[in-house]
């Protein structure tokens, strides 16, 4: 295998169920306490029925989104963080060093994707490791393995790129000039008629 000069997550919003075995196989593997997420499967759903004559027309649409973190190209949580607690490997993973962390959360606001999550029992904030210690050993992060409907895969991003073609962002998620995500996405079928729609995440309370 060559040199992996970048990681990213593949993520098939067509292909997820919304199981959300992703999310417990990361708790489980990283032994996260209740309300922290590292991968959170968002809900997105809405739209309207609209009368027809003597019938009703639907216009609703739900599909779902697996998010961690997206070892973006361009972390805007690192350039935040005033003791450099959060760096970037040469492989592209941006990890968080908790003994430099001083739970001033700046990463937190900085970061579009939610993906830095602070732990109020340590006043310390973590994030998605990508499984680094099984992804050196040659085995998948916790979450791809888990997944029932191989929604989710990993890889170098560029060859997930010409794998799976794509894109990196179906709505709700920032532009990807903002952080560059290491993430190729392919599109739920619903995902071109979400933008500017009566849509929204529907399960705020869980993610």
């Amino acid at each position: 295998m060559t040199a992996v000069k970048q990681w990213g997550f593949f993520f098939d919003a067509a292909a997820c169920s919304g199981c959300k075995a992703c999310q417990v196989a990361c708790k489980d593997r990283h032994d996260l306490k209740a309300g922290i997420h590292w991968r959170r499967v968002y809900e997105v759903g809405g739209g309207v029925w609209t009368p027809k004559g003597k019938a009703w027309e639907h216009g609703v649409l739900a599909y779902n989104i697996s998010m961690a973190c997206n070892h973006c190209r361009n972390p805007l949580c690192a350039d935040s963080c005033p003791t450099k607690a959060i760096t970037k490997r040469p492989d592209g993973l941006v990890l968080l060093d908790t003994t430099l962390c001083i739970g001033c959360r700046y990463c937190e606001w900085a970061c579009p994707y939610g993906a830095t999550r602070f732990d109020a029992a340590t006043g310390l904030v973590t994030k998605c490791t990508f499984c680094v210690d099984a992804v050196d050993a040659g085995e998948p992060p916790a979450c791809v393995a888990a997944c029932p409907g191989r929604a989710l895969d990993f890889g170098d991003f560029d060859d997930l790129k010409k794998k799976y073609g794509g894109t990196g962002r179906i709505f709700p998620l920032p532009e990807e000039d903002q952080t560059e995500p290491a993430l190729v996405i392919r599109p739920h079928r619903d995902c071109a008629r979400a933008e500017g729609a009566a849509v929204d995440v529907i399960n705020w309370e869980e993610v």
